[in-house]
């Protein structure tokens, strides 16, 4: 009986470790190996003190049984340091330097001139701001939730937007709302900066911030046992549904080596019910399944590992690797990890770009030489050095063919004040603005002046729009106010900022108004439907021309 308590108790607490601890019973996972050698390793002391060979030298290694399992630890032991040894760039310098195939492209090609509504603007760190301002005046659910922290960038029906789950506040508040789940999650527009509060008919139940068989990691455990997943990402589909996506790891190289990913599960957040993918059969909504760190890391490799490691460490010839920093870009409705790319001899100067996609690892390299971000972020806080703005990782546009960096400016409490733009390959070339429409203009004036483009009208064009007010509704970004004007028998919505034209304050529902407005000269036909168009004049009917 005594023994049959004993097993009992040991099942127990194994049950009890795995359910905590979660281990991954998979060969390539090293926290496996340290376990397996901490379990042998008690197993061979607890022998050795039962038997009462402690102290006892001589007597210690006659023991057969302390040999076996004296030899099992160091067998163990051998087999993952060797693993772990022959997974390593010395031995493998050519197979992690074609983890990554790397396509050169063309700049002026791809990267096509984009309406300044289509830019993604705002970072992660201004992001959980606008999100912890709106989680604020949330009456209803402020004192019983928070706001997470994840900000996972995603395309959102076109549309570049940032999402964040909410989270629990305290166990307290999770006892008292778990049978309802999470009500909600944040939708950021890094456009337009417009931040919304989407409720859900049915709360998310399943997430990091729950507990017991619902937690994220521990229901996925106890179905894929063997799956080492990566972190996982907060996404939603076309039609607003939240997931996880969770993308499992692939190991290329010996046991522990050229780390990628092989499959992906998606796990709906609010049912828990859990889809398997192969990396190339995942959905096309999906965004996020490499992280930005991996696709760097391997980039890297490709980039350094060119001509075997010892090159790499000692000569250097023809060795690349990424800036300190990186961004992303919408483009073709995926996501893309966007950093330049630098001489391992740590110089100022960039030889190019690369843009990898997040969701298919598409990587494509332009050679444009200029001035690394940092360069561009010190030029661009240089001219706002007595405001003590902060220059936020910028991202590349191509504007009248020319490569340029645009920075956001931040104030001390994170929010962004203004926008600079600056030359790649003239880094000297920066130009500021309160607006991007603003920065633009004057960025434009600057490239005329310094001849790198042949005439200034070329790039923008004014165009008029008439028609009565059907809509009109006040917006704040960054704490200006703008107007939102629809006009019967257009497309389009007009933004108009009040900071300039004062004039909209006494528009209303039902008059007749024309709007002056600066458009691609050569595209002016083809704006889309539901675009925002940044009004720069204003004219109401018999009171003559409104302008800044």
């Amino acid at each position: 009986m005594k023994k049959v308590l004993m097993v009992i108790g040991v099942l127990a607490a194994l049950f009890l470790y795995y359910y905590i601890a979660l281990p991954v019973f998979n060969i390539h996972s090293q926290e496996l190996w340290v376990g397996v050698i901490a379990i042998v390793a008690v197993c061979v002391l607890l022998y050795t003190v039962k038997r009462g060979l402690l102290g006892e030298k001589k007597m210690m290694w006659r023991d057969r049984g302390l040999r076996v399992g004296v030899g099992i630890l160091l067998a163990v032991v051998t087999v993952f340091a060797a693993g772990a040894a022959l997974s390593t760039t010395f031995f493998n310098a050519k197979k992690y330097q074609q983890l990554m195939t790397v396509n050169e492209r063309t700049f002026l090609e791809d990267i096509e001139e984009i309406s300044y509504e289509e830019i993604p603007l705002l970072d992660k760190d201004s992001a959980e701001i606008l999100g912890n301002r709106k989680m604020g005046s949330m009456v209803d659910m402020v004192s019983q939730y928070e706001v997470s922290d994840r900000y996972t960038q995603i395309n959102y029906n076109n549309k570049p937007v940032r999402v964040s789950p909410l989270k629990y506040a305290s166990v307290v508040k999770w006892l008292t709302n778990q049978s309802e789940g999470i009500p909600a999650y944040i939708r950021i527009d890094m456009t337009t900066q417009n931040v919304e509060c989407v409720k859900l008919k049915e709360g998310i139940k399943y997430s990091p911030y729950e507990y017991f068989n619902r937690n994220l990691e521990r229901h996925l455990r106890f179905q894929y046992p063997t799956y080492i997943f990566d972190d996982e990402n907060f996404e939603i589909d076309e039609k607003g549904t939240p997931y996880w996506i969770c993308p499992v790891k692939k190991y290329n190289i010996g046991l522990f080596g050229g780390e990628t990913i092989g499959k992906v599960v998606l796990c709906n957040a609010i049912t828990g019910e859990c889809t398997e993918y192969d990396i190339d059969k995942v959905p096309e909504w999906v965004d996020r399944v490499y992280s930005a760190d991996l696709l760097v890391e391997q980039f890297d490799y490709h980039g350094t590992l060119k001509h075997g490691f010892w090159n790499s460490v000692l000569g250097q010839k023809d060795c690349l690797q990424t800036t300190n920093g990186y961004n992303y870009i919408a483009m073709d409705d995926d996501v893309w990890v966007y950093t330049g790319v630098t001489s391992v001899s740590g110089d100022q100067s960039n030889v190019g770009f690369v843009l990898i996609n997040q969701r298919t690892r598409e990587t494509r390299f332009y050679s444009v030489e200029g001035a690394i971000e940092d360069s561009a972020m010190s030029s661009a806080e240089g001219q706002v050095q007595n405001l003590g703005y902060k220059a936020a990782f910028p991202l590349l546009l191509n504007i009248s063919d020319q490569p340029t960096y645009i920075v956001a400016l931040k104030d001390d409490a994170g929010l962004v004040k203004k926008y600079a733009m600056v030359n790649v390959q003239k880094y000297q070339i920066v130009a500021i603005g309160d607006t991007v429409l603003e920065c633009e203009e004057a960025y434009t004036k600057l490239m005329y002046k310094n001849k790198l483009i042949k005439e200034e009208e070329t790039v923008k064009e004014e165009q008029k729009f008439s028609g009565t007010v059907e809509k009109i509704a006040p917006v704040v970004f960054d704490g200006d106010s703008h107007y939102y004007l629809v006009l019967s028998g257009q497309r389009y919505i007009f933004d108009v900022p009040v900071k300039k034209i004062k004039e909209v304050l006494f528009v209303s529902e039902g008059q007749e108004v024309t709007l002056t407005c600066e458009t691609e000269g050569e595209e002016k036909e083809e704006i889309k439907e539901g675009t925002a168009i940044t009004v720069s004049g204003l004219d109401v009917s018999g009171a003559g021309a409104l302008k800044e």
